[in-house]
């Protein structure tokens, strides 16, 4: 086994990349109270891949379809081993995700991390936000229970106030007059999409981070 591992390093450069980048790299000097504010935003990423996992488990057993979507979400807590336990994973992961984020935001904005020349940290960081939460909406409805329900026909219905193209917007949203299969579609497809796309601007947002490095102290 040492020898595949060094074979697929001398190739690679694994090891060395990791010498420099995680092992060897000192963290910058700040004040000891700003220490704990430091890791919100590592504890999102640890977060993140928890999302994935679980998320990948439930999506074995779960039928996005308005008749069998409840019905699903049933079997997975009383018919899967330990069914239950991932599913209130995901879903206590994604608020706990959102509220480390939006910690993680306003600790950025206290310090003024967001300033030259970490402008793009704030930007991708902000991106990300609105993404986490769009994440934790479109999960919302897939249970398809009376809640779910009609937490999204009022999100939806908010849309409709906005001058001009508030009605158009609601009915793309919902992709029909009222939240029905189609919404549940559409919130579906949205929620397997938004990993991949958070996924290249966390690796946008972490090569900024890397370029430019973290704020020293406060």
């Amino acid at each position: 086994m040492s020898k595949v591992i060094e074979w697929i390093d001398s190739r690679t450069g694994i090891s060395e990349l990791l010498d420099d980048e995680v092992f060897s790299k000192k963290a910058p000097t700040i004040k000891k109270w700003y220490e704990f504010f430091g890791c919100f935003g590592g504890m999102s990423l640890i977060l993140f891949i928890i999302q994935v996992l679980t998320g990948t488990f439930l999506l074995i057993y779960y039928t996005p379809s308005p008749k069998e979507a409840f019905s699903s979400v049933v079997f997975i807590d009383n018919g899967v081993y330990f069914g239950w336990l991932f599913r209130r994973l995901h879903a206590i992961g994604a608020n706990v995700m959102i509220l480390l984020v939006m910690i993680h935001m306003l600790k950025v904005i206290m310090t003024g991390a967001y300033k030259a020349p970490r402008e793009f940290h704030w930007i991708s960081g902000f991106l990300l936000l609105m993404l986490t939460m769009m994440m934790g909406i479109s999960g919302y409805l897939l249970p398809w229970t009376q809640l779910s329900y009609w937490a999204v026909t009022v999100l939806t219905t908010s849309f409709s106030v906005v001058p001009v193209v508030g009605p158009v917007m609601m009915k793309v949203i919902r992709g029909a007059d009222a939240v029905s299969g189609a919404t549940l579609g559409r919130f579906f497809a949205l929620h397997l999409a938004l990993p991949v796309v958070m996924s290249l601007l966390m690796a946008f947002h972490f090569m900024m981070i890397r370029r430019s490095g973290i704020q020293e102290q406060l």
